[in-house]
């Protein structure tokens, strides 16, 4: 692969075993022919995903950890490597929450070296990895579940809702809650007032979010909202209002009372 991109890393030269013991079928599928090597020489997967770069080899995760959220295919490990850049974060892992279900989400689990800001460890993911790959959940433990031989136990890791979750987390019901519907007043708040925008942006995050109570200060995404959500906010917006909101304001504002305001200037500069 060329520098910078992700592959599987796999190893060959003298040091390479003749396979696994007793296991035919895996070492087939891991130990390959050499095309670099002599004649008979064999490369060995490792199932590690790794990039080059100007230091060596990054590490980013193993190929069976990847997950399929909303049609992208996400390597945890990228996550979890730019989470451990924050300095607040001693260890962080990454997991895909509900995953056949209608709330599928990335939910980031970090043991601290300082206090931890949800908000702010979302934002510092977002400053290099796609939306789609911002954790929508951030969960605080004392210590990672280990397995016997040391490693994290990502099947032990605690269920998002049994657990205490950095900063004021809500969840969706199993049936969809009463939306307070937008009044014909607030759907022509495209030139009302501010108070009129506001409840018409709240009543399509009640909708959205299937949630019927939420403060104008509260972060969406401790709210369960992801990037699809995002979308579908913005487009009924458009509608509604008449205006075009970036979807980078909902990452930088991410709340009621921001996207409010940016309409507001978005409005002013027509």
């Amino acid at each position: 692969m060329p520098d910078g991109i992700a592959g599987e890393l796999w190893i060959g030269g003298l040091g390479v075993a003749h396979g696994y013991r007793g296991r035919s079928g895996l070492t087939a599928d891991r130990f390959r022919p050499d095309p670099f090597g002599a004649p008979g020489a064999r490369i060995y997967g490792t199932g590690d995903r790794v990039r080059r770069g100007p230091d060596g080899l990054e590490f980013l995760g193993r190929v069976d950890n990847q997950v399929k959220l909303r049609g992208h295919r996400i390597e945890p490990g990228e996550i979890e490597a730019r989470l451990a850049t924050h300095p607040t974060v001693a260890q962080a892992a990454v997991t895909l929450a509900d995953p056949h279900g209608p709330r599928a989400r990335l939910v980031a689990y970090v043991v601290p070296a300082a206090p931890v800001d949800a908000g702010e460890l979302r934002a510092h993911v977002a400053q290099v990895l796609p939306g789609y790959m911002v954790p929508a959940e951030v969960v605080v433990l004392e210590r990672f579940p280990l397995t016997p031989n040391g490693k994290l136990d990502r099947a032990a890791l605690p269920a998002p809702t049994d657990v205490q979750a950095s900063g004021p987390t809500k969840r969706a019901t199993d049936t969809p809650a009463r939306p307070a519907a937008p009044t014909a007043d607030a759907d022509a708040s495209v030139a009302g007032t501010g108070d009129q925008t506001t409840n018409t942006v709240t009543a399509i995050w009640q909708e959205v979010l299937r949630i019927d109570d939420i403060g104008t200060d509260e972060d969406l995404f401790d709210l369960g909202g992801h990037s699809l959500t995002i979308t579908q906010i913005a487009v009924r917006i458009r509608k509604r209002l008449g205006v075009d909101v970036p979807l980078d304001v909902f990452f930088d504002t991410p709340t009621i009372d921001g996207v409010v305001a940016a309409i507001a200037d978005l409005r002013e500069a027509r």
